[in-house]
């Protein structure tokens, strides 16, 4: 099995990546300020559960045959893309309406955002594939050793998310007793600039 100071590096590695701004952190973060924490959260729940189809793809065995297509994740990438945008669009445009509107819109599906977002990154999956088997211990369980590995990014994944989601949910709280465009702004400007990484990322 994997010794313990092989599991801390993993760790601290994992906590270092999650720290990094991406594409799901630039939705949490404007569905947070907009619609309060329980929206980031619902996001959260949606790139965990991305995450975890993953995984389950990682250890079936699959990257590798997945990764050949490059064509159908440069759909994918550029689909993303572009909901993105138009979500942020429609930020932009609502001219201060979150003050009539109060909490998220009924019909507005927070956790099937963070799955489409996550799995609209390619590179989320070729990462995992690359990442994950380095700290693999090849004489021991290879394959519980990667479902573990899993989870313990997910776990650390689920805590640096859910942080962003309560600040920016605090700032939200803060900046719409003052001025509600300049919180819809801010998100929108989130959403399309996750947009656009998506959209010019190379895989």
């Amino acid at each position: 099995m994997i010794d313990w100071a092989t599991l801390l590096s993993y760790t601290v590695a994992c906590a270092l990546l999650v720290m990094v701004p991406g594409p799901s952190v630039t939705v949490i973060i404007a569905n947070s300020l907009r619609h309060g924490a329980r929206a980031g959260l619902e996001n959260v729940l949606g790139t965990q559960l991305g995450l975890a189809t993953m995984i389950a793809v990682l250890v079936a065995g699959m990257a590798a045959i997945i990764a050949s297509m490059a064509w159908l994740f440069d759909i994918l990438r550029i689909v993303g893309a572009a909901y993105l945008i138009w979500l942020g669009w429609k930020m932009w445009r609502t001219d201060g309406k979150l003050a009539e509107q109060g909490a998220a819109p009924a019909k507005t599906s927070f956790i099937l955002q963070g799955f489409v977002v996550i799995w609209s990154n390619p590179k989320a999956l070729l990462f995992f594939g690359a990442f994950i088997p380095q700290f693999v211990d090849p004489a021991h369980s290879p394959l519980i050793q990667t479902v573990a590995l899993g989870g313990i990014f997910m776990i650390v994944a689920t805590i640096g998310d859910s942080l962003y989601a309560f600040a920016a949910a605090g700032a939200g709280k803060f900046l719409t007793r003052a001025r509600i465009r300049i919180v819809e702004r801010v998100s929108g400007t989130f959403l399309i600039g996750g947009g656009l990484w998506l959209a010019f990322a190379r895989r």
